[in-house]
């Protein structure tokens, strides 16, 4: 894997400097577009005030939608695709800047989660032109309040590193509306059922039932955000739900929402 450390510098899109350690960039991607993977040697906030994305780093991959923010820390390998046309905002903090103000384990592990109306507010109000020091500390404190209270984003799907898993979960990927049967796909990557079962469990501590529902879950959650025509019901017989209740009892399991709930913004 081809890893580029990017600087801040080189990166097309609006560049706004505040100084004190912290940088702002807003750019726009149409849908499809891939961001390969890179790291930065900054922290960075990354929130799509429009549109769906994905984040994908060594942990697993998670869907983004426009009421998601994902947290990076500098160094970490990610790609990001495009999965509906986004307005990204990005806001880069120095690691000196977070050593001096922040003093949070949680910082040093990539996240995301679900954005309140007042952190969506003051991240846009970063980006509103208004050149004034004092107001934007102020707004960035905010900011990094607002993501400790934030409450946990459900949209994580952990990827397996070790081949064997790796395989049988590429599998369930490529079509997570199929009913996959343990048995076949332990066949298939070249072990056994109960091995294949308990890698799972050990590389996503979750057991395999629960991470292709999760998969499925994932499956919802992107097409519900990228196709704005599409019912619930029908993503729901898409996904091989024999009822739209059945569909929305396994939704709120994994998310704590029903997919009405869920799609709404606050």
């Amino acid at each position: 894997m081809n890893i580029v450390e990017k600087p801040i510098a080189v990166i097309q899109g609006r560049r706004i400097s505040t100084g004190d350690g912290i940088h702002l960039i807003a750019n726009e991607y149409p849908r499809g577009t891939r961001l390969d993977t890179h790291m930065h040697r900054e922290a960075q906030l990354v929130y799509a005030a429009r549109g769906t994305m994905q984040v994908t780093t060594p942990k697993g991959r998670w869907l983004v939608p426009p009421d998601r923010a994902v947290w990076v820390p500098a160094r970490l390998p990610h790609a990001i695709d495009v999965l509906a046309d986004i307005d990204m905002r990005t806001v880069y903090f120095d690691l000196a800047w977070l050593a001096r103000e922040q003093d949070d384990a949680e910082l040093t592990q990539e996240f995301v989660v679900r954005v309140s109306r007042l952190l969506h507010e003051t991240i846009l109000a970063l980006f509103d032109g208004r050149n004034d020091r004092d107001r934007t500390s102020l707004l960035i404190r905010l900011a990094l309040l607002e993501l400790h209270q934030a409450e946990d984003s459900a949209t994580f799907l952990p990827l397996p590193r070790e081949p064997r898993c790796r395989r049988a979960a590429g599998i369930v990927l490529a079509d997570p509306t199929a009913l996959h049967e343990i048995e076949t796909l332990a066949r298939e990557v070249g072990t056994s059922a109960r091995t294949l079962s308990r890698l799972f469990a050990s590389e996503t501590q979750l057991s395999f039932k629960s991470w292709c529902q999760r998969a499925r879950i994932a499956a919802a959650i992107e097409r519900l955000s990228t196709d704005t025509n599409v019912s619930i019901k029908q993503v729901a017989g898409e996904l091989g739900y024999a009822s739209l209740p059945a569909f929305s009892h396994a939704f709120r399991q994994i998310t704590g929402r029903t997919p009405t709930e869920f799609v709404q913004k606050d």
